[in-house]
């Protein structure tokens, strides 16, 4: 078995990655910005950093932000593992960061190229959005009377833990470059999957779906964060709600 560290080791995906390692045997090393005895904010770098980084065989990279400051957080971790001679660098990625113009999308395109250049043996995987994101939208446009949805976009959303699952097991092989892309089971409109959580949630609002503008949302209504051809996941977006809001209403 081999020593692996996870980044964003306690957050939603990175928590999953940690686990299934460990029940696989693996010696599974937590680094957050808060998790200690690795707490270190990955921006910054340092010798709590190489410290974390000493000894490691593969390094599971799934820390990551959307207020900016990935890029920076991907250089440092990257020359820390050069100093350390980690074997094997292992990212997720998102679906599409090569054809929406999102400025997150374009963050996790610039990290996909600062690890493929940087003379360590690597792999990338991206997946779709995972179920939980889609919640978390739901949930805020919901929260008042007239859910407002981006028209003619449809999405995909995965399992998390079928994710996670994939991610434990590229890094316990050979580091294989960018892999086949991760997809959901069933590309949805937004408004069917909408009114799933409507239904899940108990909640009722009235939706409406409205034409925005911009290179971004031409990209997303023409599918460009789909991956139909790569639907491998099995979880459906109503079976996550069960699970989720068996019992309760929010």
């Amino acid at each position: 078995m081999t020593t692996i560290l996870v980044t964003g080791g306690t957050g939603t995906l990175g928590r999953l990655v940690t686990e299934r390692l460990r029940a696989d045997g693996h010696e599974v090393r937590v680094l957050s910005r808060h998790s200690q005895p690795y707490a270190v904010d990955l921006r910054e770098g340092g010798a709590a950093l190489d410290a974390a980084v000493s000894g490691v065989d593969t390094i599971v990279h799934c820390a990551t932000t959307q207020t900016g400051g990935d890029e920076k957080a991907a250089a440092q971790l990257v020359a820390a593992a050069r100093r350390a001679g980690v074997g094997h660098l292992v990212y997720i990625s998102i679906v599409g960061v090569d054809r929406v113009p999102f400025p997150y999308y374009r963050a996790k395109l610039a990290v996909e190229k600062q690890i493929e250049e940087s003379g360590l043996p690597w792999t990338v995987l991206r997946a779709t959005q995972f179920h939980d994101l889609l919640v978390m939208f739901f949930n805020a446009v919901s929260r008042v009377p007239v859910m407002v949805l981006p028209a003619g976009v449809s999405d995909q959303p995965v399992e998390v833990a079928e994710v996670a699952g994939r991610l434990a097991e590229l890094a316990a092989g050979e580091p294989a470059g960018r892999v086949a892309d991760m997809g959901g089971p069933e590309v949805r409109s937004f408004e069917e999957l909408a009114r799933a959580y409507l239904k899940a949630t108990g909640r009722r609002r009235r939706v409406i779906n409205v034409r925005l503008a911009g290179k971004a949302y031409r990209e997303f209504r023409a599918g460009g964060h789909l991956a139909a051809e790569r639907a491998v996941g099995k979880g459906t977006f109503e079976e996550y709600l069960a699970r989720r809001f068996a019992g309760r209403v929010v």
